[in-house]
């Protein structure tokens, strides 16, 4: 396979291709993260990931394979976003607690004139968790980084998760056996 850029600084990500075996490289660009008004979840995750592989592109080799993607959590049709601070990440795990929560994933690969572009969802369980679960949660491990306040391979989610309907590893931030099944056409 070919050597990827990953434009992501995600440990997940990068863990994810490493697992795959995949050979890749990280190239960053600072990028905005917002989305035009009206674009469904689904639309909105594609939309950034594109943004942030269009960026990247600008800075690789002519040749090269770029790997983008997005993740956003969904509860009740409202997309929620990466916490701000404490007291944002707090409300969030108590709007998810005992909630079912969709998780998306948008993904582009580019590669010169080529593009392909999906999105990965995933159905997430909470079980209802306690005030002092999601403090602790919140204090000793800090997810201001992630979409929807948690990461579903820590604590929260070893103890707090009830099920996953979908690709699990998608919730990590990454439907990693898509994206391989998607690079063979840039084999």
């Amino acid at each position: 396979m070919k050597k990827i850029i990953l434009a992501s600084q995600s440990p997940r990500r990068k863990q994810l291709l490493e697992w795959a075996e995949i050979p890749f490289e990280i190239v960053l660009k600072e990028t905005d993260e917002s989305f035009p008004i009206g674009l469904n979840a689904d639309e909105a995750a594609i939309h950034i990931a594109r943004n942030k592989a269009v960026a990247v592109q600008s800075l690789a080799a002519k040749d090269a394979v770029i790997l983008a993607a997005d993740t956003i959590v969904v509860l009740n049709k409202r997309i929620i976003g990466k916490p701000k601070n404490k007291e944002e990440a707090i409300r969030i795990l108590n709007d998810l607690s005992g909630q079912k929560h969709t998780v998306i994933t948008g993904v582009v690969i580019l590669h010169s004139l080529k593009e392909i572009a999906f999105s990965d969802c995933t159905d997430v369980y909470f079980h209802e968790l306690t005030k002092n679960q999601i403090e602790f949660y919140v204090d000793k491990y800090k997810p201001y980084d992630k979409a929807g306040a948690y990461a579903i391979q820590e604590w929260i989610g070893v103890v707090g998760i009830k099920s996953v309907t979908g690709d699990f590893y998608n919730v990590m931030g990454l439907p990693v056996s898509r994206v391989v099944q998607a690079l063979k056409n840039f084999e």
